[in-house]
């Protein structure tokens, strides 16, 4: 099989894995992962499109891919690289949302494939089945608080002047289900995401090692950054959506066009599948 690892490594969308031994898992065979879409919007943006791409690329590359769409935990909000609470959505607007994430999804990850087709998950269809005291009882009591405190996008915001809230300190409890439940229902050995959920991939593998006695694992990729060195996103005020009803087609060129030309080359290799020869001949 394509060493996947190492593409991502050339095009710079790895940043880190959780055990060296995943790349040689990786080249012996097919292993199922997922990432993860806050359904935040009817649209993914910019921000979105480099977790898309690291998922394009190990379906290329022969593995099988799950983008989950947030549901449930989309109604909480993940804390990490928040300064401030998120707004809650409804479920009405969250199952509106998962409509329109799927359409971007489709024109990346092919939903057909003849062997290893993509899959669209959304984790209330799970969590629905828990009550508060059932999801104490089966889940919380093997997190340690110790452990819950020391992750940095939890010290990141106790120490802030918004605080956390109970909601959003629990939201690392229900991104470990999701692992759970994906390596119960699909063998799902892997999670990806960018480099701010490096705690939350970690409680899910460590909860998969503790139930089941299972290695699992976990990579990250930077975080796509403008050239103010702000995360592209919806909540930093510099979204560009890839649905054209928010974003027009002219908009999107421009934002591209008017990239500094030090960037084009990293923004090539993120973005595209260019082969990279091609990419270093424009840099030249």
């Amino acid at each position: 099989m394509q060493d996947v690892i190492d593409i991502l490594k050339a095009r710079g969308l790895l940043e880190a894995v959780t055990d060296p031994a995943l790349q040689q898992k990786l080249c012996a065979g097919p292993v199922t992962l997922y990432g993860g879409f806050d359904p935040t919007s009817s649209s993914l943006q910019i921000g979105n499109l480099a977790a898309i791409m690291v998922l394009a690329h190990f379906q290329r590359c022969g593995h099988k891919v799950i983008a989950l769409v947030g549901g449930a935990t989309g109604m909480i909000g993940d804390p990490s690289g928040k300064s401030d609470e998120r707004s809650l959505l409804s479920a009405e607007e969250v199952a509106r949302n998962a409509v329109g994430i799927r359409e971007n999804l489709s024109r990346f990850l092919d939903f057909n494939h003849p062997s290893a087709p993509a899959m669209l998950v959304n984790n209330h269809d799970w969590m629905k089945q828990f009550t508060f005291v059932d999801f104490l009882r089966d889940v919380g009591k093997h997190f340690r608080l110790g452990a819950m405190l020391a992750k940095e996008s939890v010290k990141a915001r106790l120490n802030s002047e918004a605080g956390m809230s109970f909601a959003e300190f629990s939201y690392q409890l229900l991104q470990a289900y999701d692992f759970l439940h994906l390596y119960d229902k699909f063998g799902c050995a892997l999670q990806v995401g960018g480099s701010d959920q490096w705690g939350n991939i970690t409680a899910g593998i460590d909860l998969v090692r503790k139930l089941r006695g299972a290695d699992a694992y976990g990579a990250t990729f930077p975080l796509v950054c403008d050239s103010a060195g702000r995360k592209f996103g919806k909540s930093e005020g510099n979204d560009v959506y890839l649905d054209s009803a928010k974003t027009s087609c002219y908009d999107f060129y421009q934002f591209f066009f008017r990239v500094e030309d030090a960037d084009v080359g990293r923004l090539l290799r993120v973005f595209t599948f260019l082969p990279l020869a091609e990419i270093e001949s424009l840099e030249a």
